[in-house]
């Protein structure tokens, strides 16, 4: 048997390594239009900014290593068709120019997203950004050399992680939001705010309420963004408003295109044409807290349904369980995270969702370097279920944000976070964590 695997990053190598180890006697071809494959690009800020001290060091496993598997692994080869009906794609070879048919019994099309680039953004001038994979973090990397003044546009995970990496690196930063307030798809608005705040309190000028019109530039390189508010000096712009899935070879073999924009799947990672699959972030999932499909690009969501999609392709049989909306970020010295639904989501799906507020420190007060944490608890009126969590803090401490998640896949009650048995010593938590503080306080409003 012949699988064929478009896209050689997260889902993409997942599924093809799993294929291999479950079944050996399967042949495997992997095509990539780029010249990398394997690599964490979740970690592109932290090497622009520093903490990582190159791209190198992100590549997780090498096309000859991958070779060495029995993984045929085929760089600047990029699919531009598939015939369902004969199973075979159409392979552009770039560095030939050669166009190529090959066959296939399986295949896996995990071709990601794109960033989106608005019209303003679509330029030959210097120093214009999208972060989205391994050649946009060196042109990033290239630009800041020389560079006084940066503008990132967009608050989302990109923009934020970027201010950090950039004030790193000395420059100004300026960092502009369309909407009211930076962080505003992944907290609500009071934990924005506390987002809002330490960004500004590192030099980070922040500008919410404020649209893009343009850029200018002089003798090839921008050097500013006008805006319904004024013109932005700046010699390097970072663009992250957001991405979109690549569902265009999708579309191309006949498959479904879900209401999210991404390619609908079933649990097995099938598409609605027979002997196609996908996964990773051009795929759409389903949120177990709402029931609903949802498009949420994450790096172990991508590597997970690349897990799933490659043990069914080999013979095997395995589903992908859904996502609870799982995320965290941090900005200079705090943590964000996120999961299950925030109080705004919830209202906007008609729950009737109540939150508590609580306000601690992430470990016993009287331990040296107690630290502030900030947890909202957010559960459903009547049935007692948990919705989600937000927390905000030192870094590490936000990873208590697992535990909800864990719950959340389990569709549990406030009750059940409050009868957890949690470690505790004063080094790493108050005797009752501040997790169950906040689901005693939740529980109690929930009875009231």
């Amino acid at each position: 048997m012949r699988i064929v695997i478009v896209g050689g990053v997260a889902a993409g190598m997942s599924a093809a390594s799993r294929a291999r180890r479950l079944n050996p006697d399967v042949q495997v071809v992997v095509f990539e239009r780029g010249g990398d494959i394997s690599y964490g690009a979740c970690g592109l800020p932290y090497v622009i900014g520093g903490d990582v001290p190159d791209f190198g060091h992100l590549i997780a496993r090498t096309p000859e290593r991958l070779r060495g598997q029995g993984i045929g692994v085929r760089l600047h080869h990029d699919v531009t068709g598939v015939d369902a009906a004969a199973r075979t794609v159409t392979v552009l070879d770039r560095d030939s120019g050669r166009t190529l048919t090959e066959p296939y019994d399986r295949l896996l099309i995990a071709t990601g997203v794109s960033a989106v680039r608005p019209d303003w953004a679509r330029t030959e001038l210097g120093g214009v950004h999208v972060l989205r994979d391994l050649p946009d973090g060196r042109a990033v990397a290239a630009s800041l050399r020389g560079a006084r003044r940066a503008c990132i546009i967009g608050g989302g995970y990109i923009g934020l992680e970027m201010a950090e990496a950039l004030r790193a690196r000395g420059l100004s930063v300026v960092l502009l939001e369309k909407g009211p307030e930076v962080a505003g798809r992944m907290l609500d608005r009071e934990y924005q705010q506390r987002v809002r705040a330490e960004l500004e309190r590192r030099g980070v000028e922040v500008r919410c309420g404020t649209t893009v019109e343009g850029l200018t530039g002089k003798a090839g390189r921008v050097t500013g963004v006008q805006t319904d508010h004024g013109l932005i000096r700046a010699d390097l712009v970072i663009v992250a408003v957001g991405v979109k899935p690549n569902t265009a070879l999708a579309q191309a073999a006949g498959a479904r295109i879900g209401r999210t924009g991404a390619v609908a799947v079933n649990a097995r990672q099938e598409t609605s044409v027979e002997g196609i699959s996908a996964a990773g972030d051009n795929t759409e999932s389903t949120h177990r807290v709402t029931r609903r499909k949802v498009h949420l690009p994450l790096g172990l969501t991508a590597n997970r349904m690349g897990r799933v999609a490659g043990v069914n392709m080999a013979g095997g049989d395995a589903r992908f369980p859904g996502v609870v909306g799982t995320g965290i970020f941090k900005v200079f010295g705090l943590g964000a995270a996120r999961t299950g639904l925030t109080q705004a989501e919830a209202d906007g799906l008609g729950l009737r969702a109540v939150s508590v507020d609580v306000d601690s420190t992430d470990h016993a007060g009287y331990y040296p370097d107690a630290a502030p944490i900030h947890v909202r608890l957010t559960a459903e009126r009547g049935s007692g279920r948990l919705l989600g969590a937000q927390l905000v803090g030192q870094p590490d401490s936000v990873k208590r944000v697992d535990v909800v998640a864990a719950l959340l896949h389990k569709r549990a009650s406030v009750q059940d976070l409050f009868e957890l048995d949690l470690a505790y010593a004063p080094p790493f938590s108050s005797v009752w964590d501040v997790l169950l503080v906040a689901a005693d306080r939740l529980g109690r409003e929930l009875c009231s």
